[in-house]
């Protein structure tokens, strides 16, 4: 008798979008970037509940400006409760899952733009905008909490003020290295991978400079001293990176000039 009912009352239109979101996770691998050497929460987590919203919007009609415009709201709605509201244990379980909602959706918005067929530079220009705009204000916000509703050392503010401006550095010299090897050099050859075993490995040593890592962070902001000591963590963590990276990345910008250039 289960069987029939379920039938009778199911809705063609129902089936047709079940039918689209199954057929759209089945192309999703054949239209991701490669994500070798990503850190480990974007690569092995985020990305794949990306690809589900993705493909949940997919039948639904969403363009992935407006998936980006959705992930935006999430993001700086977490954003301005930390800003905004006294630190608790909730509050920190609702800005952590805001801001990790927000991130899925960052990674939706993408894939699905792959999947209608590609994206365009107003999409790229507006998705690269709000990521701009919500790591220095994340910091920021940190700041401003520990400054009106923290008892902590006022030297400790500047952990924060660091943090916004080494993940903003870091950010820009990234989308900078793509786009300049973009137009120096073979794009395939970026993609390219010859082994899975150092990607993963890698993913694994950056992990600590994860923005997922960071996002998860916040479920300890109720817990002053935890949460101090794991967001510094991270900074340092950051920050180490960034000494380490800029540099290799400027002698493979270096590799990119001809020769007669004098760089």
């Amino acid at each position: 008798m289960r069987g029939p009912a379920l039938r009778s009352g199911s809705r063609p239109g129902n089936d047709r979008a079940d039918s689209v979101f199954r057929e759209a996770l089945r192309r999703l691998p054949g239209a991701q970037k490669s994500a070798v050497g990503a850190p480990a929460y974007s690569r092995f987590i985020n990305r794949k509940a990306g690809g589900y919203l993705a493909a949940a919007a997919y039948p639904a009609g969403f363009t992935p400006n407006q998936v980006t415009t959705i992930s935006a709201a999430f993001t700086f709605g977490g954003i301005l409760a930390l800003a905004a509201v006294p630190p608790s244990r909730t509050l920190g379980v609702i800005v952590a899952l805001a801001l990790l909602l927000g991130y899925a959706l960052d990674s939706a918005d993408g894939q699905l733009a792959r999947l209608r067929g590609g994206g365009n530079p107003a999409g790229e220009w507006l998705d690269h905008i709000v990521d701009s705009a919500k790591i220095p204000t994340l910091h920021l916000a940190v700041l401003l909490s520990t400054f009106r509703f923290g008892d902590t050392a006022s030297a400790w503010l500047l952990v924060p003020l660091g943090f916004a401006v080494t993940e903003s550095v870091l950010f820009f010299a990234m989308i900078l290295n793509d786009q300049l090897r973009r137009a120096r050099s073979n794009p395939a050859a970026a993609l390219s991978t010859n082994s899975t075993t150092p990607g993963i490995t890698k993913s694994l040593l950056v992990a600590p400079t994860d923005y997922g890592v960071l996002c998860l962070c916040f479920i300890l902001l109720g817990d002053r001293i935890p949460f101090i000591a794991v967001y510094t963590m991270l900074f340092t963590a950051h920050f180490c990176f960034a000494c380490l990276a800029l540099p290799k990345w400027f002698r493979e910008m270096r590799a990119l000039c001809p020769p007669e250039s004098g760089r």
